[in-house]
């Protein structure tokens, strides 16, 4: 089964095509909250992960997640750039198609020479650790929730831009 959790309309048109157009059972997982459109976001959605925001040269700390954590993690690129680190942001709406891809295509949206990470997710931090390696920080949530509204609780289990650029200093440091 694939799951996409899309960061904005053209992921979720772009993981629509997937599910109309694949073989395997398709789960859409959509947000209530209003998101931004980017600029690069669309048909490379289909191969489950690519640089949505990139840096100039090569990155010094990967920002890795899906759906409406996206957005902080841009947000966390530019006040990264503010002191001089340079970050590239990874949308992840499909695990499961990223996966199918050849090695060279994931290594050149996570490359292995880029040992700090930051992944991202409102849900289970389980399929994760793959991609945040030994030195990377997964901000992610192992209880089951609360109820509230959105910004309230991205802030309550830290799904904001100042914790992203904590743990993206953490796992530079490491």
């Amino acid at each position: 089964m694939k799951v996409y959790r899309p960061a904005d309309g053209k992921e979720t048109a772009a993981a629509w095509i997937s599910a109309l157009t694949g073989t395997a059972p398709t789960a859409l997982v959509l947000t209530r909250q209003n998101l931004p459109q980017y600029e690069n976001s669309g048909l490379a959605a289909l191969k489950g992960g690519y640089v949505l925001d990139d840096c100039e040269g090569k990155p010094d700390v990967l920002l890795i997640a899906s759906g409406s954590e996206v957005e902080q993690c841009v947000g966390a690129k530019a006040e990264l750039a503010k002191e001089g680190i340079r970050a590239r942001v990874v949308s992840m709406p499909c695990i499961e198609e990223f996966e199918k891809q050849p090695e060279r295509y994931k290594e050149s949206v996570i490359p292995s020479s880029v040992k700090a990470r930051v992944c991202v997710e409102a849900g289970s931090p389980y399929s994760w650790y793959k991609y945040a390696g030994d030195k990377g920080e997964i901000i992610g949530m192992s209880t089951f929730g609360a109820s509230g509204p959105a910004k309230l609780l991205f802030e309550k289990f830290g799904f904001t831009v100042p914790n992203i650029v904590e743990k993206a200093k953490i796992s530079l440091a490491k």
